[in-house]
């Protein structure tokens, strides 16, 4: 029962943070396209990794530094517009799984060719 609930609030969360981070005036954020692919919520809801997809690899770094200094304002922000006991301090995380899934998506495509390019001798 609690974990339908805890999947509930990251999804809140999800959708909090997507908003609130393209009205983030840091010229960190701002410079690239962020977008949060997961929220993961700690069961007590004190903590919350939140994974941060960023579009420009090279200021992914700088993108983090950026939230992570605007992580109280975000905090503040999440704790005013959800009503829970609880407003989980944030820890931001890169993830990679979009350019991994992209990497994959490389090695099946060059698979498929070679394939493709023995089948023909």
């Amino acid at each position: 029962m609690a974990s339908n609930r805890i999947g509930r609030i990251n999804e809140e969360l999800q959708r909090e943070l997507s908003s609130l981070i393209r009205t983030l005036k840091d010229p960190r954020v701002q410079q690239s396209m962020v977008s949060v692919t997961k929220v993961e919520a700690t069961g007590d809801l004190r903590y919350a990794k939140v994974y941060i997809s960023v579009l420009d690899k090279d200021k992914s770094k700088d993108t983090l530094k950026g939230l992570k200094s605007a992580g109280g304002f975000l905090r503040r922000e999440i704790g005013s517009r959800l009503q829970l006991r609880y407003t989980p301090e944030l820890v931001f995380e890169e993830d990679d799984s979009i350019a991994y899934g992209a990497h994959m998506y490389d090695l099946l495509r060059s698979l498929e060719r070679r394939e493709d390019g023995h089948g023909e001798d």
